[in-house]
Parts: C-alpha cells; sequence; structure tokens
C-alpha cells in the first residue's frame, strides 16, 4: 500500500477531530435540540398563514437580517435606513462601503430564501455567495469570491465600529484551502450518512468556517447567509419569517465569548464545542418559538369584518396614511376607521405617528 499523500492524511484527521467535537455531548445539548425539534414539528403542522402575510414577513426579515448582521460587523445603519435604501432613497449620511455592503447582503438572503431548495453546498456556492455580497463594494473588487491571500485576525468590534480586540488568530493562508475542502466535504458527508443531528453539522460548520475565516473580508456574514442556506435545507421552514440576525445581534458579546471559549479549544486533545453548541441552539431556540408564536397569537385577519379587513389591507399597501385618507380609499365610514385602527394598535400591528391632525398610521 502506498503512502497516503500529506493532504489526504491532513483530511482524514481533520475528519476525525470533527466526529471527535460531536461525541458525548452533555445532556443539556441534547435537550436543547428536543425543544427545538418540537417547535419545528408545531410549525410545520400548523403553518397555515395566509401567503400575504408570509410575504410581509420575508420582506420585514429581509430588512431586519440585512440590519442586524451588518451591524455586527460594524455597519451603521439602523432597519429604518436599511428599508429606506430598498426604497430607493438617497442615504449620503452614510460611507459608502456601508450602503454597499447593506445592498450585497439583501439581495443575497433575498436569492437564498427563494432558491435555497436549488442552492448545492459546495466551495464554488460558498466563493459565489462571497462574490455577491461583495459585488457592490468597489474597493473589495479584486478579492471577492476568493480564498485570502494574507492572514487575518478575528476582532471584536464595538458599537461605534471600534475595533476593541482580537478573539482568536485564523487558519494561516496556506491552509485555507485544504481546511475549507475538508469542511465542506465533512458536512456534505455527515449529512448524507445522518450519523449526526443536522443541527450539531450545522453547528459545527458555522464555527468552524469563522475559525478557518478563509477570505479577505466578509466572514461573518457570509456565515450567516450559510447558516440561513443549511437551516432551511435541514427543514427550518420558518427561518425567512423570524429574523436569525437579528437575535445574534442582540446577543452579541455573548456570541463573540462562546466562538472564543470554543475556538481556543481547538488545536489542544481535548477540544469543547459545547460553549458554541449552548450558544447556537439557544438562539435557534429562540427562533422557533418566536416562529410559533406567529400561529399562535390573533390571526388578524380572522377577527376583522369585511370593512375592517378593507382598513388593514390598505394600510398593507402603503407606507402611511391618516385616518381620513384609509375612509376615503376604502369607502368605509371614519367612525369605523377609528373603531379598527385603536384595535390594530392594541394588537401591535400598526402605529401611530404624530398627533392631532398630523396624526399617520402604518404596518408595523
Amino acid at each position: 500500500m502506498t503512502d497516503l499523500t500529506h493532504s489526504t492524511r491532513f483530511a482524514r484527521s481533520g475528519r476525525a477531530r470533527f466526529d471527535q467535537r460531536l461525541e458525548s455531548l452533555p445532556t443539556n445539548i441534547l435537550t436543547l435540540i428536543a425543544s427545538i425539534d418540537e417547535l419545528k414539528g408545531r410549525w410545520t403542522a400548523s403553518a397555515n398563514l395566509h401567503p400575504q402575510i408570509l410575504g410581509r414577513l420575508k420582506q420585514s426579515v429581509l430588512i431586519t437580517s440585512t440590519g442586524a448582521s451588518t451591524r455586527i460587523e460594524g455597519a451603521k445603519l439602523s432597519d429604518s435606513d436599511v428599508e429606506d435604501l430598498m426604497r430607493g432613497i438617497s442615504m449620503q449620511k452614510f460611507k459608502d462601503r456601508d450602503i454597499q455592503e447593506v445592498k450585497g447582503y439583501f439581495e443575497l438572503l433575498k436569492s437564498v430564501f427563494d432558491s435555497w431548495q436549488s442552492i448545492k453546498l459546495n466551495e464554488g456556492t460558498i466563493k459565489h455567495f462571497h462574490q455577491e455580497i461583495l459585488k457592490y463594494v468597489e474597493k473589495d473588487s479584486f478579492h471577492r469570491g476568493q480564498y485570502k491571500v494574507t492572514e487575518n485576525k478575528v476582532q471584536m468590534v464595538d458599537a461605534k465600529g471600534n475595533i476593541v480586540g482580537t478573539i482568536f488568530d485564523t487558519t494561516p493562508v496556506f491552509l485555507t484551502p485544504i481546511e475549507m475542502q475538508e469542511l465542506v466535504e465533512w458536512t456534505i458527508k455527515a449529512n448524507k450518512e445522518q450519523k449526526y443531528h443536522p443541527l450539531l453539522i450545522i453547528a459545527n460548520f458555522v464555527v468552524e468556517f469563522l475559525k478557518i475565516h478563509p477570505f479577505r473580508d466578509g466572514n461573518g456574514r457570509i456565515s450567516r447567509i450559510l447558516t440561513n442556506l443549511l437551516m432551511l435545507q435541514a427543514g427550518y421552514l420558518y427561518m425567512p419569517y423570524v429574523s436569525h440576525e437579528k437575535l445574534v445581534e442582540e446577543k452579541k458579546q455573548e456570541y463573540y465569548v462562546a466562538l472564543r471559549k470554543t475556538q481556543i479549544t481547538f488545536k489542544s486533545e481535548k477540544p469543547n464545542i459545547v460553549p458554541w453548541l449552548t450558544f447556537f441552539l439557544n438562539i435557534i431556540l429562540n427562533q422557533s418559538k418566536q416562529a410559533v408564536d406567529l400561529l399562535n397569537t390573533d390571526n388578524v385577519e380572522k377577527t376583522l369584518s369585511g370593512k375592517q379587513l378593507a382598513v388593514l389591507e390598505y394600510l398593507q399597501e402603503v407606507k402611511e396614511a391618516t385616518p381620513g385618507e384609509i375612509a376615503k380609499k376604502t369607502k368605509v365610514v371614519r367612525p369605523t376607521v377609528n373603531q379598527v385602527l385603536k384595535k390594530l394598535l392594541n394588537l401591535k400591528k400598526v402605529e401611530r405617528l404624530g398627533m392631532g391632525r398630523s396624526t399617520r398610521y402604518r404596518i408595523v
């Protein structure tokens, strides 16, 4: 028998390393997975929301997720700014780079939400995602879709966009192609063999991808795009309706701590993925609960009369409107309009802007 090549020996040791991480996990990890899958089952069995409602939720999540994911990396745009940008409103007060990054993320995430069933996980897809996410960022044109050629580090960014510390060192440039090939091949094989629960496979993929940090820039955003893709392909079909990125942003410090605690053990004899699994699975559990809450909350369309429903549908079509405009366009008398608006306010489906004659309402 001939000796194995260096790369083959390395790949085998890498696959064994991934397997080692996911063996003998504590009970709390298995409990989290069971809770998530129970909620997943409830969503699958009861997801009978009207397509129009799902469409609005998806559009809202695209905006929220884009804003959150880019802010994690130091961008300044609020969700409202992202929405204005997608409407074509000028954003001259922000850096060109922030605007360019937001457009790339929004369009790529939308593509994943719309086409996840036909997207195959491979290195070509990952490089294509990198090209797409940076396609508007002019200064990054030279390295779009290409693995890094200079060393990089994972650094923590504060709310002002300042670097406040290095979290960990990443895979060296010369090992990046090997480790990416190894990671992708292991993930495809693990999914096919079903040796591990899909959530464990996805969590390992994400934490290893971020450890490798294969690109010069955009790694964090790509990891969250890939999380959405892999979760959808694993059957967690509520991903487009509750923002995964927003939940991560809300736990940003815990996110960095979990990554560091896990990734600093990867070179030791006893790698410990539990800190990352605990963080990741709790994020997914929260997301699952919010998805099921969408089914459990009062379905507004079912509780309104025909005239009341006309008011709601009109508000869904416009950015905002006064009670008088609503009454005129829907041909619903003003007192009924006022009653509906009060009900929608109580249900937190609309919000009121301004006071007196200038009062306007819009969908939340």
